[in-house]
């Protein structure tokens, strides 16, 4: 995974982090929702380049 993909996963995670607590702190539920969303993209962005570097690794 290269270092701008994985800090670009890193940053939407903390995005989606502060976003679901601001969402718990005033109630809006969508800001929760959408929150968990970010950060269930940052993990699916994650795996799939994990998964790459696990494919690469074999290659090499």
């Amino acid at each position: 995974m290269s270092t701008e993909d994985r800090a670009k996963a890193t940053a939407k995670n903390i995005e989606g982090k502060a976003q679901e607590a601001m969402g718990k702190v005033t109630g809006n539920k969508a800001d929760q929702a959408e929150g968990k969303a970010k950060q269930a993209e940052a993990s699916a962005r994650h795996a799939v380049e994990d998964g790459k570097d696990a494919v690469k690794d074999a290659i090499d």
